[in-house]
């Protein structure tokens, strides 16, 4: 707002000053309300600020140029009519606007309402919205690409496209951080600058469940580097832009843009007031002078606005969004008034009565003049100000030309590393993803990609990427070895032909890669490929050869016969050799601060809190000397870990083999373990999403022991109490004590001693005695009831006890779901979701083990339910983030007295 200032008292504008956007309907009244209080009497067809309604009715708005249609697109731009069927020459500007073909990939083409945009132009007459997904991001890639400065501009009219006379509200995002939130359903424009790091910017449209997003044009315009300096970190937000000194609005043609403008900034008129006197000049400025970039249109630096005499100054002011908000003021001067010999206006300027900018300076004829406010910006809430006085001494008045705020907007998150985007869009394009994979892959977290796990590194890396069963065909891109930190990459169920990549052979061959793939006829290992086998195989992590695998394997179990056949019942207990990581007893006891806190109790003796020198919390089972039956699970747990290491399994950290004391150290699982988390006592009710995600979790796990280990374990002991929680909600299996190994790899199963727990045992072990893979899918089974209905295995009662299949079996027949879900919930659960699940634990509790699933095809379904909660009903709002596994702090491998070769995958 600008206005005169003299002495204690000051005198607004007869005009309305809206900020960018800040339309108002109203204005086609005359009454303008500005923070509640009448500012103004205006004409009904005066133009107010940046964005606003953009009407291009007969002759209001004539863009000024000089008529000719361009058959070139200006150096820097970009011009996209989002939802268009075709690209156009604009017929105010001449400007070339493409269709958003190229730009962006999702999203449905719509029309705004023709009788409320008929009086607009063209580009706000179509539109793109986005009732899929939760993030949908347009990739702009200007050819000047990065360490280049750039003003783009978001446009948006609802123009009741949808029928509902709603507009809806949805936050704006520059990259990976937010720019501002839209809310409006009149024509609304908002723009911001901004130093591209990278060769693109996403420009990114995310629902926070309050109305489909949508956006009608999109622009980009190159500026010169030098011009709107902006604080590291940071962007600038447009909210005021004025072409001050008109003293009548109605008279004026229009908005001035391109070509005036060759940044083509948009220049609205405010009306001068009864307190400011209007300047004009018909003379020629020179704009284009080299020591003053900003350019600006001759048109708005023909027109000023000075107050009456020299000691008044002329203020502009402006309400702040907020306390925290800060503020850059640009003020464009340019000498219009021809003095006297020896006469010239000099001027000083004062931020909001904190310092003054500069010292004084003077303006010289017809010569533009900018002054940029530096750091720091102006900031706090309320009404903020600059005041523009004569120089001390001096007669002639203050004068303005014209005037620009802008709000910083802080960007503080970091982009994801520029060669992990890079490959990860040639994989999306090579592979036509369709799953979410929409902006940064990383960043932010909630938004990151389906498959993708990053780390917190700035900036972040990609560390394993999950692309099995999505039916991609085709060879195996080169680009997936140009991810440095990659971990896991799992490519099963996938169609892949030729060879692997060497980049990935060799990340594996290092020990860096854990890498996972089906045998398929046409995928080989090799370059050139030489031979084909049917059967599945996985890449074992350690090996630094093939070779060396089968090499070690070989004279592992030829020991392994030998001594077997030299006698098993020596009296001395085999000890646990180790390359590293070995304890000794007097750490464990600074590790446990002297078994200072107990978190758990097994079979073996007790669990303790521990840490380590680095900080790194563990937990530590420590083998009680009197507990003989312990000290065989702890051995099984001890063999088993030492070899298996995935993700989604416990992770062993070290272990203490110092005489009779022995003890095994794990990660420490900060959430404790499911069975805590369903208890009906808990407060913190586990959402929908989240009983998915730790189905997934614990179903990767299983089927690393079933599949991915060579022979194959099963656990015989699964069950909520055996699954850990970490602090990002990841689940694990834990555990191992009672977990058995078949002796070959073509056993069917093992007779063991009974084991597991009342209410999961498979029900087949009564009759024949013997686990196998199915008992412990049965076991899982009766563990995803308990997810779904948030019931006990088993429920104990005054008469009898109440297994949880009996329970819901029958509210399964009348296809009750609502009374089969935890009511705990709230209905807050996608139906067909739900059901998948329930279908899925029916399959693997029934009670012929023949007839149960596979885990891997347990798995798959499991995903499929995640894939129902992203495309259906309220999940759309709804966050599904389901934390993929990650690297063990420290994993380390050890020498074991065993057959069991599990292969790491």
């Amino acid at each position: 707002m600008l206005s005169a200032l003299k002495g204690c008292h000051f005198w607004v504008l007869a005009t309305a000053v809206l900020g960018v956007g800040n339309s108002d309907p109203a204005a086609a009244g005359n009454n303008i309300r500005h923070g509640g209080r009448k500012l103004a009497e205006i004409p009904a067809t005066a133009v107010l600020g940046v964005g606003n309604s953009e009407h291009a009715a007969a002759g209001n708005i004539n863009i000024r140029h000089d008529g000719r249609k361009l058959a070139e697109i200006p150096a820097g731009f970009i011009s996209i009519d989002c939802g268009s069927n075709e690209d156009y020459f604009e017929n105010r500007t001449g400007i070339r606007y493409v269709t958003d073909e190229g730009f962006i990939d999702t999203g449905i083409a719509k029309t705004a309402s023709p009788d409320l945009s008929k009086t607009y132009v063209r580009p706000l007459k179509n539109l793109r919205s986005f009732p899929q997904g939760k993030r949908n991001c347009y990739s702009l890639k200007p050819d000047q690409g990065k360490n280049n400065k750039f003003l783009i501009r978001a446009r948006f009219l609802y123009g009741n496209y949808d029928g509902k006379n709603q507009g809806p509200e949805f936050d704006l995002y520059l990259g990976v951080n937010k720019w501002t939130t839209v809310k409006r359903t009149d024509a609304k424009n908002y723009e911001i600058i901004h130093l591209l790091s990278t060769d693109y910017i996403d420009v990114c449209l995310l629902n926070t469940g309050q109305g489909v997003p949508f956006i009608s044009a999109l622009e980009l315009r190159r500026l010169d580097n030098s011009i709107y300096p902006i604080t590291a970190g940071g962007a600038l937000q447009n909210d005021d832009r004025w072409d001050v000194g008109i003293a009548n609005t109605s008279t004026v043609p229009g908005t001035i843009r391109y070509r005036d403008d060759v940044y083509d900034r948009y220049w609205y008129a405010e009306q001068v007031g009864q307190d400011l006197i209007p300047v004009s000049s018909v003379s020629t400025i020179y704009t284009n002078s080299t020591d003053n970039a900003y350019e600006l249109p001759a048109q708005v630096l023909k027109t000023a606005s000075k107050t009456k005499n020299a000691s008044v100054a002329l203020k502009v002011s402006w309400t702040a969004l907020d306390t925290v908000s800060k503020y850059y003021v640009y003020l464009h001067f340019a000498e219009i008034e021809k003095f006297e010999p020896g006469q010239q206006r000099e001027l000083t300027i004062d931020l909001n009565g904190e310092r003054s900018l500069l010292d004084s300076f003077k303006l010289e004829y017809l010569k533009p003049l900018t002054i940029a406010q530096d750091d720091p910006p102006i900031s706090g809430g309320g009404t903020l100000y600059v005041l523009i006085n004569a120089a001390q001494g001096t007669t002639i008045p203050p004068i303005l030309n014209a005037y620009e705020i802008y709000r910083l907007v802080e960007l503080p998150n970091k982009p994801t590393a520029q060669d992990d985007v890079t490959a990860m869009l040639e994989i999306k394009a090579q592979y036509s993803v369709t799953r979410n994979w929409q902006g940064d892959p990383c960043v932010p977290s909630n938004y990151s990609w389906d498959g993708l796990n990053c780390n917190n590194d700035s900036p972040p890396r990609i560390i394993s990427l999950d692309l099995s069963f999505n039916d991609l065909t085709g060879p195996l891109p080169e680009v997936l070895g140009q991810i440095p930190k990659l971990k896991t990459l799992d490519l099963r169920g996938n169609k892949l032909t030729g060879p692997v990549p060497e980049a990935l052979l060799e990340q594996f061959r290092n020990g860096k890669l854990d890498l996972r793939v089906d045998a398929h006829p046409d995928l080989c290992l090799y370059t050139p490929c030489k031979g084909k086998k049917k059967k599945e195989f996985f890449i074992p992590v350690l090996a630094s050869s093939i070779t060396a695998v089968l090499i070690l394997l070989f004279i592992i179990i030829a020991l392994a016969i030998y001594r077997r056949k030299r006698g098993s019942d020596m009296v001395t207990k085999p000890s646990i050799k180790s390359k590293n990581q070995k304890y000794s007893y007097s750490e464990v006891v600074k590790i446990t601060n002297n078994f200072r806190t107990i978190i758990g109790k097994g079979g073996f003796g007790n669990v303790y809190l521990g840490k380590l020198k680095d900080g790194f919390q563990v937990a530590v089972k420590l083998l009680s000397p009197s507990s003989n039956q312990g000290y065989k699970e702890f051995k099984a747990e001890a063999q088993l870990l030492m070899v298996l290491h995935h993700g989604n399994l416990v992770t062993l950290v070290g272990y203490c083999d110092d005489g009779k004391k022995k003890a095994l150290i794990y990660e420490y699982m900060a959430n404790g373990n499911l069975q805590q988390h369903l208890l009906v006592t808990n407060p913190n009710v586990l959402t929908w999403n989240e009983r998915l995600c730790i189905a997934v979790d614990a179903a990767h796990g299983l089927e690393y022991l079933h599949d991915g280990c060579k022979p194959p374990i099963i656990h015989r002991d699964l069950k909520p109490a055996n699954i850990l929680l970490n602090e990002q909600m990841q689940a694990k299996i834990a555990d191992f004590g009672l977990s058995r190994s078949f002796a070959t790899e073509n056993d069917t199963h093992v007779s063991t001693s009974p084991a597991g727990t009342f209410g999961y045992v498979d029900p087949e072990f009564a009759t024949f005695g013997n686990f196998n893979k199915k008992s412990d899918i049965y076991s899982f089974g009766i563990i995803l009831f308990e997810l779904i209905t948030g019931r006990p295995a088993i429920k104990r009662g005054p008469v009898q006890n109440i297994h949880i299949f009996d329970w819901v079996y029958p509210l399964i027949e009348r296809a009750d779901i609502q009374n089969i879900v935890d009511p705990r919930l709230e209905g807050e659960f996608n139906t067909n979701s739900a059901w998948k699940v329930v279908e899925i634990a029916m399959s693997c509790a029934l009670p012929v083990a023949i007839q149960r699933p596979d885990v891997s095809r347990v798995l798959a379904e499991l995903k499929e339910c995640l894939a129902l909660e992203m495309t259906h009903g309220r999940s759309q709002s709804m966050t599904i983030e389901c934390r993929t596994s990650s690297m063990p702090h420290n994993t380390f491998h050890l020498e074991l007295e065993s057959e069991i070769a599990p292969v790491a995958r």
